[in-house]
């Protein structure tokens, strides 16, 4: 038998002693759970048109088998204190979600409840929020808000999960806002979803993408078509925000990369890979 020298023994236990501390409080990451928790998707559709590509995109996901039966809901308006002009989708969130959106844009307050009392719902059932910020927090830290107020018990630094790509869409955050979401809920700030190869999906592309190749299914096609027309043709008029990939043609759903994240997939690279894994399913 070999027997440590007794000098030693003191600190071998303090240091095992950290170790097994630190190991037992090491927290797990949450992961979204598809039985149960909701997914939130925020647009801002303020100035940028590169939300409607993001709309097309989304509904391209739910098509998808792996997808089915996943609880969600969307919201458009939820821009914070940037100026320029709205970008109206209306019609769009219709084709792509029938009634599972809100028009903050129009009744912020009608909005705020209406998704609220979905959140609220889901909570009760055991589940868990996850908000995709395509935009700004002004109207998630609302919701944030409102549930704390109605259910005061629930933890939402626990419960709900906001996750954020853009350094810009945090500067035109109300900084009140901002900070009230970092402080009470898990607030992920995630590398930028429009370049490639920094650890999340890079859904923009300059190029023109034979989209049409992949999506072969006639609703989804019909939702592409009228993302990209609508996107042609609000895109740097009034005064709105000039998206360049756009205007060259190409496509812009980077906001998607939030999705891809909460959904454990970050490992898609780019749109062509986006359009190889997802494409020609049924329309949600």
């Amino acid at each position: 038998m070999i027997r440590l020298r007794t000098s030693l023994q003191p600190g071998l236990i303090l240091l095992l002693t950290l170790l097994l501390s630190c190991t037992s409080e090491k927290k797990i990451a949450p992961t979204f759970d598809q039985k149960k928790d909701l997914l939130l998707i925020h647009f801002d559709c303020k100035t940028d048109v590169d939300d409607l590509h993001t709309i097309a995109a989304f509904a391209t996901l739910l098509s998808n088998p792996q997808f089915e039966g996943i609880q969600y809901y969307t919201v458009a308006g939820t821009y914070g204190i940037q100026e320029g002009l709205y970008v109206p989708a209306n019609e769009l969130f219709t084709t792509a979600f029938g009634n599972k959106w809100s028009d903050a844009h129009t009744d912020f307050d009608k909005a705020l409840k209406e998704v609220v009392s979905v959140a609220n719902q889901t909570l009760v059932d055991g589940g868990d929020i996850w908000i995709a910020e395509a935009g700004q927090s002004d109207f998630s830290a609302g919701v944030v808000r409102q549930i704390k107020s109605t259910r005061p018990t629930v933890k939402t630094k626990e419960r709900v999960h906001i996750v954020q790509h853009s350094n810009w869409n945090q500067d035109v955050t109300a900084p009140e806002s901002l900070k009230f979401v970092q402080e009470h809920t898990d607030y992920q700030k995630i590398p930028d979803g429009n370049a490639i190869g920094n650890g999340t999906p890079g859904f923009r592309s300059e190029e023109v993408i034979a989209w049409e190749n992949s999506i072969t299914d006639p609703k989804l096609a019909s939702i592409w078509n009228l993302g990209i027309k609508l996107g042609n043709q609000y895109n740097g008029v009034d005064g709105r925000y000039n998206n360049e990939a756009i205007a060259k043609g190409g496509l812009d759903f980077s906001d998607l990369s939030e999705v891809c994240w909460i959904l454990d997939m970050a490992d898609v690279a780019d749109v062509t890979e986006f359009f190889e894994r997802f494409g020609g399913r049924s329309s949600p």
